[in-house]
């Protein structure tokens, strides 16, 4: 019998310091039904499926119509874990009302719990708003996808002690703002640390270490979904990839090879009907 119980925003606020919080990017059905399957506290329907999903380059080219679809389809799940949903770029950049109205619609038609927004101080106005709405708010420090080019590239941030106390100062300020809890992304093991001792909502890390309250990584990524070479921050529990091009293999031999399908895979008609179909005509025509 499944004790699991319906996560939410404040069972994850609660989650400060312990017990650690699990975390998985989602983008269709069957991928939010296994991830609840498998106890996953919060499933994020990430605008990584802009790569993972679509082959884009980089999220920048996703936008509300892409997030919404996918959005719907996760919910369609109607799991256990939290839902949080990301903003995607330029939903939250033009205005205020903009933002809110995108935020609403993400909530309201996407059936999101809970969205995730990119950036440090500067989005604060967008957060505060955001909140008032009664929508809550996951921020997202770091590596953030949506500045690949401000930043140059996907590159590991806070190295340098300006940038990390610069960091650990934007942590704070999106704590204080409301938000109840915050992704970080790329960043030095002991500047992970930090921020976590530093602010009372809880981090969720991806590449940042070990001592983060949860951990987050993409659905294809841990699968072994994806192709080529995965982040250094990346464990994969499995090579689903492999195994599917390994079935799908077999399955070409055995068209190819007559095999399929067989006896077990067809419908037969009675010896009676059969007879009486067959009856006058030629054997083989």
């Amino acid at each position: 019998m499944n004790m699991r119980e319906k996560v939410t925003v404040p069972a994850i606020r609660a989650r400060k310091g312990g017990p650690k919080i699990t975390m998985v990017t989602a983008y269709d059905y069957p991928g939010a039904v296994i991830a609840d399957r498998a106890g996953i506290d919060i499933v994020l329907v990430g605008d990584s499926a802009a790569n993972v999903v679509h082959g884009m380059a980089t999220t920048l080219e996703f936008g509300m119509d892409e997030v919404l679809m996918h959005s719907r389809a996760v919910k369609r799940a109607d799991a256990l874990a939290l839902l949080v949903v990301d903003m995607p770029w330029l939903s939250f950049h033009i205005s205020q009302e903009d933002t809110v109205r995108n935020a609403g619609r993400i909530v309201q038609e996407g059936g999101a719990e809970a969205v995730k927004i990119e950036g440090g101080r500067k989005r604060l106005p967008m957060i505060e708003r955001i909140l008032d709405a009664e929508i809550p708010v996951m921020g997202h420090l770091g590596l953030t996808p949506q500045s690949v080019h401000t930043m140059g590239g996907f590159k590991v941030q806070g190295k340098m002690v300006d940038a990390a106390e610069e960091m650990i100062h934007d942590a704070k300020l999106l704590a204080d703002s409301g938000c109840f809890s915050i992704v970080l992304e790329g960043v030095p093991d002991l500047l992970g640390e930090l921020i976590t001792k530093e602010i009372d909502v809880p981090t969720i890390g991806i590449g940042a270490g070990p001592s983060t309250d949860g951990q987050v990584l993409v659905f294809h990524d841990v699968l072994g979904l994806g192709s080529g070479r995965y982040p250094k921050f990346v464990r994969s529990y499995a090579s689903l990839a492999d195994d599917a091009v390994a079935a799908l293999e077999r399955y070409v031999a055995d068209v190819t090879s007559g095999d399929f399908p067989g006896d077990d895979e067809s419908y037969h008609l009675s010896e009676e009907i059969a007879a009486e179909l067959l009856k006058g005509r030629k054997s083989g025509q």
